[in-house]
């Protein structure tokens, strides 16, 4: 279990970078299109590529802050609890998590759908095939369902086997907060 959820804090640092990278590139684009604007030489659409970038970043960096145990959590009663305690209410975000998380990635399948039975594009002068943002803000959804839910698995094995400590350290609270 600690090798899946090593590799899966791995992956999801990967996908960090390049959820970053995205970013970046958008903030230059965007940059760029502004200081040209005055001389026409505007690109054009950055505000719509700019949304995207964004929705999909999104989608696809809160795996991160899953795996950084950086999500918010009211920690008021947590905090009074023991270990055994401390990991009920850890059981409980997870599995609510990832229930969410689930539903949310299952609900936006049907966009992509309607998306690719109708060939629809953006209604902007790029007229994009919004298959491709959509897409790639579906997978994001998918990957941060795929990876709560192997978080979920194993809170539910470590509670199983009373491991509360190593509950906490996979899905409880960071230390610093």
């Amino acid at each position: 279990m600690k090798r899946l959820l090593f590799w899966l804090v791995r992956i999801n640092e990967q996908v960090a970078v390049a959820a970053g990278i995205l970013l970046l590139v958008t903030v230059v684009v965007t940059l760029y299109d502004i200081i040209a604007r005055p001389f026409q030489m505007s690109l054009g659409g950055t505000d719509e590529l700019s949304g995207y970038a964004m929705a999909i970043a999104t989608s696809w960096g809160i795996s991160y802050a899953l795996t950084s145990m950086a999500h918010v959590r009211i920690d008021l009663l947590r905090a009074r609890c023991a270990s055994r305690g401390q990991a009920l209410f850890d059981v409980i975000a997870i599995l609510s998590l990832a229930g969410v998380a689930s539903v949310v990635a299952y609900r936006v399948w049907p966009v992509l759908a309607k998306t690719i039975k109708f060939n629809s594009t953006a209604n902007t002068t790029l007229e994009t095939p919004l298959w491709i943002p959509q897409s790639l803000w579906l997978a994001g959804w998918v990957w941060f369902a795929l990876s709560s839910i192997i978080l979920a698995i194993s809170v539910l094995i470590y509670v199983a086997a009373g491991k509360f400590d190593e509950v906490n350290e996979v899905a409880g609270m960071r230390a610093d907060t």
